[in-house]
């Protein structure tokens, strides 16, 4: 017996995965029917999947009993990677040590195989974006993201607990709804929140991938079920070797690994808050 799950909403790139439309000259009007407008670049999401047993179903009649097409999906959580990796080369990053988007699309791509054979999955690649009130530069990110073949998902940072985690999760899940899901890249660190639905996705079929910094994936690299990437491994993925010492490719005769800060600036911000 089909047991429908409770019906979650979001949004989410309109149409298939490989569908790209032009953009409006004018803001985009409030959606009223999914398929009324195609020219928007957002829409409302399908509900989650249906289950039967806690099996993932093939097909429901939410797609009219349609054979879903395979997908590979990557995922991007903008916010995490960004201060992990400030956190694992103890300095704020520079053009030369952020990541390379168009080497990471490429890797991804090239990763799904020949286009033209008759499995092909179709592939989507999102990067979820948290944007602060003065955006600055973020403008020319987001349109060179783009321009590489990224769909964006951005939200405003108004409030200090404001967050992209749970559309991320929703994304997924109306993916898993809509195609079969044969290979999803998750990169992020952030374990509270992905570990769980990660591996209930790779008991339900779908090939999980973690990519992020070794320094902060414990719950990727202790999974029996995930499967883990170190970042810096993704070819082209950084200008540059990254300053870190990875503690799983240490040299045989050892490392110094050096402070992130100095010693005196360290014990002055400690004696201000015993003495605070």
């Amino acid at each position: 017996m089909n047991v429908r799950r409770r019906v979650r909403r979001a949004t989410s790139p309109v149409g298939p995965p490989r569908t790209a439309y032009p953009v409006p000259a004018a803001p985009p009007v409030p959606p009223v029917v999914p398929s009324a407008d195609r020219y928007r670049q957002t829409g409302p999401v399908l509900e989650t999947p249906e289950t039967v047993d806690g099996e993932h179903v093939e097909s429901s009649a939410a797609d009219g009993g349609r054979a879903r097409p395979p997908l590979d999906l990557l995922i991007w959580d903008a916010p995490n990677i960004d201060m992990t990796l400030s956190t694992v080369i103890g300095a704020r990053p520079t053009a030369a040590s952020r990541p390379r988007f168009d080497a990471i699309a490429a890797w991804f791509v090239e990763g799904a195989g020949d286009p033209g054979a008759p499995d092909a999955p179709e592939v989507e690649a999102c990067v979820f974006a948290n944007i602060p009130p003065q955006p600055g530069s973020l403008q020319r990110w987001v349109e060179a993201l783009r321009g590489f073949g990224y769909s964006v998902f951005a939200r405003p940072k108004s409030q200090p607990d404001d967050d992209i985690d749970q559309a991320m999760l929703d994304h997924i899940a109306v993916r898993a709804h809509s195609h079969r899901l044969r290979k999803l890249l998750v990169f992020s660190g952030d374990g509270r929140n992905f570990a769980e639905p990660l591996e209930e996705l790779v008991r339900q079929g779908t090939h999980v991938v973690v990519v992020a910094f070794s320094e902060v994936a414990g719950y990727a690299i202790g999974s029996d079920l995930l499967e883990f990437i170190d970042i810096e491994d993704v070819p082209g993925a950084f200008v540059e070797p990254l300053d870190r010492v990875r503690l799983d490719a240490l040299p045989a005769d050892g490392a110094w690994l050096r402070p992130t800060r100095s010693l005196r600036e360290f014990v002055a911000g400690f004696t201000a808050r015993r003495n605070g």
